[in-house]
């Protein structure tokens, strides 16, 4: 800071020579004032500082301009008034002086008038220095105008009312001593002072003196702006919202109202910016506790610390100034999708520390290792062919993985999942978190590696087929796969029967299996045969309605039935006795031997056309057959027309002599004539 001493002298130094034009008032004085005023406070032009050092200026700093002045004329004149100048001159020596002294008078009127103008600016600074001055005042009392101070020397002072109750600035208590500036304006014949400008002065003195002196203050957070937050450490500062924490804060909105302390890392009273920083004082803190820190550390030390972060690939704990990193494959014996199945932010545990570089201050830690690894007693724990139960982790295209205990996992082939010949997709069989009984195929600790099955804990379906599907048992499934010769039926999972085209129908013969099944359709069949050895099974479906079987169950040689003659053969006729069931009548059957011999025989041929009839038998009419042979084995049936005839007439002859109580000798003739008299 430049003195008012140094001004003033520097102002009489620009007062021109007497040789010189006259001229104006350097404005680099005015502009440089101006500058440092507005350097040391945006609201008021100088400090008491600057108002003090005028005070102090010697009284002949106010005279040496002067004195430089006056003698300035005295020095133009000497060359005039000696002896030598008097004898070389004449008349024209006489004008000349006369002209000097002239042209002396105007340079002296001139100086002092730039003199003038230079006490007028020292006058105005001077002034304005001492309305700029804090000086120390006494509340005595409060009036609807404001708060009165006492001045001293019997004389008092006003704040107006305004600067309390349009600001939050509270109302100094009684008799209490305070600081306050002056404004030069009067009003009801009080100096008016004010006490805001004083605080706000003060305020910035205090934040001047935090940011050189690098120390933190604390303020409170009023408002929550774009970018960041404002912060009032008694003017209104701005913290950016990447600056509030070490790591990225998520909702900032929720720290208006709180109390944080904070460093000054960006001043400019000019404008009345501030900028601060509480992540600074954070990063200081975290330096010197991670320098403590480093010094204690070692490989294998077990320590306390709190997860900080999760990632991907890990989690960073949080050891008490410096972050660890806990890998992903550190943190359990067993399989670990993500980190955060295993741990939480903010959760604190103890870790043991695998690697420590000094240097590069890198940490890795490790949650496994401070329990015993699983897999050292696994083979005298887990022995080939034991039986266990476990949890299905994992499922992969070829197979699924079954934790036995935490780091201990075993995978089952999709060829030991099920009895079935046809492997399915594991996702089909199981799902994560499915426990499932397994038998230890194979073991390998020092692979860690398990070879599982879960087929060989169940019991193999094929050595329960002959109990649980006995021949003859009609079962029901679903068309798997079709053959030339046939269709495959999956009757349970993992169990399929043959189903030949011979077993398909019993009235024709099935050339193309597709025009019959369809894949995905159920089927209904019986068990034909089992083959546990070649793990094979016969079904069929046409002996699921085995309409022959039940036909020959409810009929037996010598039975009388009914039938319809369905066609005419050169050997007899056959008859329709049901639904896709035949007998044969031949030909000796049907006639006598002496009709066929007296030319009637039963079948007559026309001369082009084919046979019409067989005797009395006529196709599409129904008449009674005798049942005279079965074999259900061929499934043929024998039977005979006039086998039934005679027994027929001998029924009705019975019948006859039964109901009209005749004589035991009456003929078929009298019974028909008894017939045709009741008609």
């Amino acid at each position: 800071m430049f003195s008012d001493h140094d001004n003033l002298a520097s102002a009489a130094a620009a007062v021109p020579a007497p040789e010189s034009e006259p001229a104006q008032t350097s404005p680099s004085t005015e502009t440089n004032s101006a500058d440092r005023s507005t350097e040391e406070d945006p609201s008021e032009a100088t400090t008491a500082e600057t108002s003090a050092r005028v005070n102090e200026v010697p009284e002949e700093a106010h005279e040496a301009p002067r004195a430089q002045t006056e003698s300035a004329p005295e020095k133009a004149a000497e060359p005039a008034t000696g002896a030598e100048g008097h004898k070389a001159t004449g008349s024209a020596d006489a004008e000349t002086a006369d002209a000097a002294e002239s042209s002396a008078g105007d340079e002296e009127a001139a100086g002092s008038e730039e003199m003038s103008k230079l006490m007028e600016q020292y006058d105005e600074q001077q002034e304005a220095a001492s309305q700029n001055e804090l000086i120390e005042v006494k509340v005595v009392a409060y009036t609807e105008q404001g708060v009165v101070v006492d001045l001293g020397q019997k004389s008092e002072g006003l704040i107006p009312a305004a600067e309390f109750s349009e600001t939050d600035i509270p109302r100094p208590e009684p008799n209490a001593t305070i600081e306050v500036q002056r404004t030069g304006e009067h009003k009801d014949g009080y100096l008016i002072f004010s006490y805001q400008k004083a605080l706000r002065r003060r305020t910035w003195e205090k934040i001047d003196a935090a940011y050189k002196g690098k120390e933190p203050i604390t303020g409170k957070v009023v408002d929550r702006i774009k970018g960041g937050l404002v912060v009032d450490v008694g003017v209104r500062a701005f913290l950016p919202g990447s600056q509030y924490d070490l790591r990225p804060t998520q909702n900032l909105d929720n720290l208006v109202g709180t109390e944080i302390q904070v460093r000054v890392t960006k001043l400019n009273r000019r404008r009345g910016n501030v900028v601060v920083s509480r992540r600074a004082l954070l990063e200081e803190e975290q330096h010197a506790k991670r320098a403590a820190l480093m010094e204690t550390l070692s490989e294998g030390q077990i320590v306390h610390g709190h997860v900080k972060n999760v990632t991907e690939y890990g989690a960073f704990v949080d050891l008490g100034g410096i972050d660890g990193l806990l890998h992903l494959t550190d943190l359990s014996w067993g399989r670990v999708k993500h980190p955060s199945d295993v741990v939480k932010p903010e959760q604190e545990l103890d870790v043991i520390i695998l690697k420590f570089d000094k240097e590069k201050q890198r940490v890795s830690l490790g949650l496994k290792q401070l329990i015993a690894d699983p897999w050292v007693n696994a083979a005298e724990k887990y022995p080939a062919g034991g039986k266990y139960k476990g949890k299905v982790v994992g499922v992969v295209d070829y197979g699924a993985f079954v934790e036995l205990e935490q780091g201990i996992e075993g995978l089952v082939h999709v060829t030991e999942m099920s009895w079935a010949k046809k492997a399915t997709h594991p996702s089909k069989v199981v799902k994560v978190g499915d426990e499932v009984d397994v038998v230890v195929l194979d073991i390998k600790p020092s692979d860690r590696r398990v070879s599982l099955g879960m087929k060989q804990a169940l019991p193999d379906p094929w050595m329960q087929t002959a109990e649980k599907y006995p021949v003859g048992t009609v079962v029901t499934g679903k068309v798997r796969n079709i053959a030339e010769f046939g269709a495959f039926v999956e009757i349970e999972e993992g169990f399929d029967g043959l189903v030949h085209v011979g077993d398909v129908s019993w009235t024709g013969r099935v050339k193309n299996p597709h025009e019959v099944f369809k894949k995905g359709e159920p089927v209904t069949a019986k068990v034909l045969k089992i083959d546990p050895e070649n793990r094979r099974i016969s079904l069929g479906i046409k002996q699921v309605n085995d309409i022959w079987g039940d036909w020959f169950k409810q009929h037996r040689v010598g039975q009388i039935v009914k039938g319809k003659v369905s066609r005419i053969a050169m050997f007899g006729a056959f008859v329709e006795l049901g639904e896709n069931i035949e007998g044969l009548c031949h030909n000796t059957e049907i006639e006598d031997r002496k009709r066929r011999d007296e030319g009637h025989g039963p079948m007559h041929r026309t001369t082009t056309g084919p046979l019409k009839s067989a005797g009395p038998l006529e196709p599409g009419k129904e008449y009674d057959f005798k049942i005279i042979k079965i074999s259900p084995e061929t499934r043929r049936i024998g039977l005979s027309y006039r086998a039934a005839a005679k027994q027929i007439e001998r029924r009705e002859i019975e019948q006859y002599r039964t109901t009209s109580k005749s004589s035991s000798t009456a003929t078929i003739g009298d019974a028909i004539q008894s017939k045709l008299s009741a008609r």
